[in-house]
């Protein structure tokens, strides 16, 4: 094991890490909340002196891209190029500020999980079969029979399809034991508890199953470079990204004895099972020490259940964050979720925080500070002061709060940790309610007082923005520079000290930090914008009133469309969803791929009279040339081929 703290070297070390998320045409809230969480433990950590790294990054290869990239007519990696931009503007608009991106297409990457490949292999802990069984393709997942949930993936409630090929295994048994007894020995290395007991329990006391972690019916993957044919299945693939960034078995700087292992892997609860049992077991099996802590935070739900794309009930962070402030978003996703448990967000909550939290307390606090020490002083808070018992109380808990903090992040609980400095801004405002600075401004006699009072509240302040920068880093630099505080004032080092900046230069009040959204206008414009949604999706569907879809016969005489009957049919050798028709069209047999294997079996065609376009430019399909197309009815749930019944000859026109 590594022990990095006791290098007298160096500082500290840290080492973060999100899960890399699979591209997808939109990321959502919940996305977001997990890379804001890493972000603000990052930030904490690096505040606190340490030598941190923070990764996060994508995990592009999978049947499921290489199929999305064919429907948008691209190369896969351009497919990904794109959404992998978009989560990097993402991120830079969220305020994120990792250390490392990685990407499973970046050459270093391909070759080291090659080379990891190979390792397992001739170590004896990767072997050669076939797998059948049940598939999920979104998920990327394989499941036995008991395993499916009516007849369904378990994780996502999505068909799946049975499947055969030959593909590597991966010995997972041989190391159950072994890492039972990891787990029971480090009651930290799955959180929360809830979590942990789920996995012994549901998965490694009832028995592994080895897992396969090869395939050969898609290509879009890092080649077993061995034995041609077969691709790194997902699990080695992505992974590995942990170790790889830090230059494990490539050309990348070598910094697996610097970081390695992880302090934490910050993860969504849905993919614990590939993080606290195939990674740790993988990790034991290439010899390297297991990280200290994966944590398995809840989902950010919403009425109705999880949010996700397929469910069409995603919110959309960059629309909240243009509406709302970035930072306003980044405190509602870390102070309104308890972290490792669910979490519900709706819009009037994130008001609600907005206009409480945001605008009245912290908001207030900074405004009323800084227009009495301007109205008073000059905005300039004067050398003599007069200390009274009131004030011990206050500054008893700006000492407290640090340290308070520091225990709650510790222990992952950003909502607790947040709720802390809160406690510290509610006291300050109440002070200012002891106090009555407004009074003591009248009397000449007591500006020594007030110079105290202000005194206090601009420490309680100076806390404040060192404290809030991991988490609402644009609104500490505001704050910190309307209250004109050097950075050597906002250390941590400098929160031990009461006291020990003295305000010599000129505060200045600005615009508001977090101005009040009025609950009511906010919901007349969501109602609107519904509104307007609505109406533009009526006009597109009103083809009565728009001349512009409507098409002339003379248009449609351009299509030519004839009755073929299918004299052969057999699945596509490269393609799952792709049958090869033979169709007789008069005297002429035409070749044409069809994209309906998942509905139709090769042998129920043959002999069918189906409509096929016969004038459409020949093209090639997954190496196939394809000679025209066959008409189908589809639907979400369903599709039908359009046959013709009676006695009509193939070649017959149709019209």
């Amino acid at each position: 094991m590594y022990f990095k703290e006791e290098k007298l070297d160096m500082k500290p070390t840290y080492y973060i890490t999100t899960p890399i998320y699979y591209p997808s045409d939109k990321l959502h809230v919940g996305h977001t909340y997990t890379t804001v969480a890493a972000d603000a433990l990052s930030r904490f950590k690096k505040m606190k002196g340490y030598d941190v790294f923070f990764l996060t990054g994508t995990d592009e290869h999978g049947q499921k891209i290489e199929e999305k990239a064919k429907e948008s007519g691209v190369a896969p990696i351009e497919y990904v190029d794109k959404i992998v931009k978009d989560i990097k503007d993402l991120w830079d608009l969220m305020d994120i500020d990792y250390d490392f991106f990685i990407r499973t297409t970046d050459p270093e990457h391909e070759k080291s999980v090659q080379r990891i490949f190979k390792k397992l292999y001739e170590n004896g802990d990767i072997y050669k079969s076939f797998y059948e069984g049940w598939y999920c393709t979104p998920c990327e997942a394989f499941w036995t029979e008991t395993q499916l949930k009516e007849g369904k993936c378990p994780d996502c409630g999505r068909e799946v399809k049975q499947e055969k090929e030959e593909a590597y295994f991966f010995k997972m048994s041989k190391y159950a034991d072994r890492l039972i007894a990891h787990i029971e020995e480090n009651p930290d290395f799955i959180q929360p508890e809830s979590r942990k007991n789920e996995m012994i329990n549901n998965f490694l006391k009832p028995g592994l199953q080895d897992l396969c972690v090869s395939r050969t019916t898609f290509d879009w993957g890092v080649p077993v470079d061995f034995d041609p044919g077969h691709v790194v299945y997902v699990w080695i693939d992505a992974l590995s990204n942990y170790i790889t960034a830090l230059g494990y078995m490539n050309d990348r700087p070598q910094l697996m004895e610097k970081y390695w292992p992880a302090d934490v892997h910050l993860i969504g609860k849905d993919i614990l099972r590939f993080h606290t049992i195939y990674w740790p077991i993988m990790l034991m099996a290439l010899d390297l020490p297991l990280p200290k802590q994966i944590f398995g935070h809840g989902w950010i739900l919403l009425k109705g259940g999880k949010m996700s794309k397929s469910k069409g009930n995603v919110v959309d962070p960059v629309v909240l964050s243009n509406k709302y402030g970035v930072d306003s978003l980044r405190y509602f996703a870390l102070r309104e979720m308890t972290f490792g448990a669910d979490g519900v967000y709706n819009e009037e909550a994130l008001i609600s925080r907005i206009n409480s939290d945001l605008a009245n307390d912290l908001g207030n606090l900074l405004s009323r500070t800084i227009a009495m020490v301007e109205k008073y002083f000059g905005g300039i808070i004067p050398l003599e002061k007069q200390e009274d018992a009131i004030d011990l109380d206050l500054r008893e808990l700006i000492s407290q709060t640090p340290e308070t903090l520091e225990k709650h992040m510790d222990k992952l609980e950003l909502s607790n940790a947040l709720a802390s400095i809160w406690k510290l801004i509610s006291r300050a405002n109440k002070y200012i309610d002891e106090t009555t600075p407004w009074i003591l401004g009248k009397d000449e006699s007591k500006k020594a007082r007030l110079s105290m009072v202000l005194f206090n509240l601009a420490e309680t302040l100076r806390v404040v923005t060192s404290l809030i920068k991991p988490f609402m880093p644009s609104t500490s630099q505001k704050m910190q520079e309307q209250l004109n505080i050097p950075d050597d004032a906002l250390t941590w080092d400098s929160l031990k000290e009461f006291g020990s900046y003295d305000y010599g230069m000129k505060m200045s009040k600005k615009e508001n930090l977090f101005p009040r959204v009025e609950l009511e206008k906010e919901e007349k414009k969501s109602e609107k914008e519904k509104n307007n949604i609505k109406a533009k999706n009526e006009k597109k569907t009103d083809t009565s009133k728009n001349e512009e879809d409507l098409i002339k016969i003379d248009d449609f005489a351009k299509v030519k469309l004839k009755v073929g009957s299918v004299e052969e049919c057999t699945k596509h050798p490269d393609a799952d969803k792709l049958l090869i028709l033979k169709v007789r069209i008069g005297e002429e047999v035409r070749q044409i791929v069809s994209g309906i294997a998942n509905h139709y079996s090769p042998e129920s065609l043959v002999g069918k009279k189906v409509v096929v376009v016969t004038n459409l430019k020949k093209s090639k399909i997954r190496g196939v040339e394809s000679q025209g197309m066959i008409l189908a009815a589809a639907n979400e749930d369903a599709l039908n081929v359009v046959t013709i019944d009676g006695g009509l000859p193939s070649g017959t026109e149709v019209r």
